[in-house]
């Protein structure tokens, strides 16, 4: 198995059980724990092959995927009432899989031989938005979207800093983990220490 596999069924998986989190707090029945898990799994790695037109798609190609999605979700259906705290653990599973994500993203574009541009653009694809149309899809406000955290702009540097090391620094291998490491580290200081960007504010209103 070659990393680049590895780093999408790593992702798959983590993603998976973050949609079955969802949609076990949603209270879903298993068809939708499914669905929502499998969403979410697949959504950003799609979008990013639609995108560089690699054909078949990842999933299509190899639904051993899918597979994987489905059996997180079926796990999470019986056991999400054992966690403490459903929220606690959606959000830290979301930044592991965020950071795997982006360097699968990223890993797919540099092996295409595409730009430095795309292949940010595809790491940040990729390790954003299965995660958003798992929220939009149950009403949730994205977490893309939360107020100054560090979500898009980690999957940002941790693209970057992968494409970066890749040609300047090191091999592709391990560049993908440092542009990995970097994003969980961003998003994982965002949750832990409120490391966030500036939020804009309008100016009071002039009396």
């Amino acid at each position: 198995m070659t990393l680049l596999s590895l780093l999408d069924y790593a992702s798959v998986l983590i993603f998976a059980i973050t949609g079955a989190l969802v949609a076990s707090r949603a209270q879903l029945d298993l068809v939708g724990f499914a669905f929502i898990a499998c969403l979410t799994a697949v959504g950003g790695g799609t979008i990013r092959d639609v995108l560089l037109d690699r054909n078949p798609i990842f999933w299509i190609a190899n639904p051993t995927y899918l597979a994987v999605g489905a059996g997180a979700a079926l796990i999470i259906f019986f056991s999400a009432h054992l966690l403490e705290s459903r929220l606690r653990a959606l959000i830290w599973l979301d930044s592991f899989a965020l950071a795997v994500a982006v360097a699968a993203g990223a890993g797919v574009a540099i092996s295409l031989d595409q730009s430095a541009v795309i292949v940010i653009l595809m790491g940040m694809i990729t390790g954003c938005m299965g995660g958003l149309m798992r929220d939009v899809v149950v009403g949730d406000v994205p977490v893309v979207l939360k107020q100054g955290e560090l979500y898009v702009t980690a999957a940002f540097a941790g693209a970057a800093t992968t494409i970066g090391c890749a040609t300047y620094l090191t091999e592709t291998t391990t560049a993908l983990l440092i542009g990995a490491v970097v994003t969980w580290v961003l998003r994982a200081g965002s949750l832990h220490f409120g490391w966030h960007l500036p939020v804009y504010k309008s100016a009071p209103p002039k009396t």
